[in-house]
């Protein structure tokens, strides 16, 4: 079988296309025959080393196929069930191992590639608007990088919900396609600040909830954007670490909420992880929920697929290819690294602490 590996960290082309021996699952795994596999920006960190991983590895954490061998115990699924799955190492390749629990049953209505796309992404815009913060009919939310992966799902899930959505963005092209998407107004913070906007569009009174995928650069100004016992939900720190701060300061505004969520945690069974799932499907299927692809690479494409998502270039989710038949995308064009970077990478990305997608 073909697969990604990483022999030392480095660059994009440090993601080596070689043959591998075809893994075995063992006691309550199951093999995966990969149909896709998502490209999620912490990839980058395991590729480079900024999260340490012992080499020689097979990044991505993010894959669906068909099941194609089961070990021991193993009864939740059989060899040719549709599945998707996150948060298990190894997807940039033709077969991955998955613990049985992990892994989603996908409806043969659903296509494998979309069902991919929202394992990550989609199942974090579930858990956030579902639990996290339970969106209610009438409340107003706050979404920040509303043009984003993770963003475009949580505007239409939060518009679905009966809420007002605000959402913030770097250019004109974004705020359209934020708007097309559900969001009721948008703010292009590179022309005005978003704090002003959000107290202007909403008579002074604030919003409900603050989704904050970007940390240093929006949070003081976005606990300046809740009305009284509202909630601040930093899902992520893309523009760097949220600085150290007195409780006080949530008193002082209104016996705010702030919580530090991660998906680990909601689909921590899976009942849990399925039940997500099953929604994310459901909206999908009756067209209430899009799903955006931005690009698709073959498999062996993976060092561009870096370059392209390093770029700060996505509108949406990137997938790898593995390629097995004639069905398959054209080779990609060179990525030019020395394009300019999009407006909206917020800055530079930590190592210490790199976003979750």
């Amino acid at each position: 079988m073909k697969a990604i590996q990483v022999k030392q960290p480095g660059e994009p082309d440090a993601l080596l296309y070689h043959e591998v021996t075809q893994p075995e699952p063992g006691p309550g795994e199951a093999r995966i025959q990969l149909e896709a596999a998502g490209v999620n920006f912490i990839d980058t960190y395991h590729r480079s080393g900024a999260y340490r991983l012992t080499p020689p590895f097979t990044p991505g954490v993010e894959g669906g196929g068909v099941v194609d061998a089961v070990g021991e115990g193993v009864t939740a699924v059989s060899p040719g069930d549709r599945v998707a799955y996150a948060l298990k190492l190894g997807a940039y390749a033709d077969y991955a191992i998955v613990p049985a629990w992990q892994l989603v049953n996908v409806p043969e209505d659903i296509p494998l590639d979309v069902a991919t796309a929202v394992m990550l992404q989609g199942l974090t815009a579930h858990y956030l608007t579902h639990s996290t913060y339970q969106v209610q009919s009438g409340d107003t939310v706050l979404v920040h990088a509303a043009a984003g992966g993770v963003g475009l799902l949580l505007v239409q899930i939060a518009a679905l919900r009966g809420a007002r959505v605000i959402g913030t963005v770097s250019t004109a092209e974004k705020a359209e396609l934020a708007e097309s998407y559900g969001a009721d107004e948008v703010i292009r913070y590179t022309e005005r600040d978003f704090e002003t906007a959000v107290h202007d569009l909403t008579n002074g009174h604030g919003v409900n909830v603050v989704y904050d995928g970007v940390g240093q650069t929006t949070f003081r100004k976005g606990l300046n954007c809740l009305k009284p016992r509202g909630m601040m939900v930093l899902y992520g720190q893309a523009s760097g670490p949220v600085e150290p701060f007195d409780p006080q300061l949530l008193n002082q505004n209104g016996s705010l909420y702030l919580t530090r969520p991660s998906l680990a945690h909601y689909t921590a069974t899976h009942a849990e992880l399925q039940s997500r799932a099953d929604d994310l499907f459901d909206w999908i299927d009756s067209a209430a929920l899009q799903v955006r692809i931005d690009r698709r690479f073959v498999l062996r494409e993976a060092a561009a697929a870096h370059r392209y998502i390093e770029g700060r270039r996505t509108k949406g989710k990137l997938l790898l290819i593995p390629q097995r038949s004639s069905d398959l995308p054209a080779p990609q064009e060179t990525i030019n690294t020395n394009d300019p970077i999009d407006e909206q990478s917020w800055g530079s990305f930590p190592a210490s602490d790199p976003p979750p997608f």
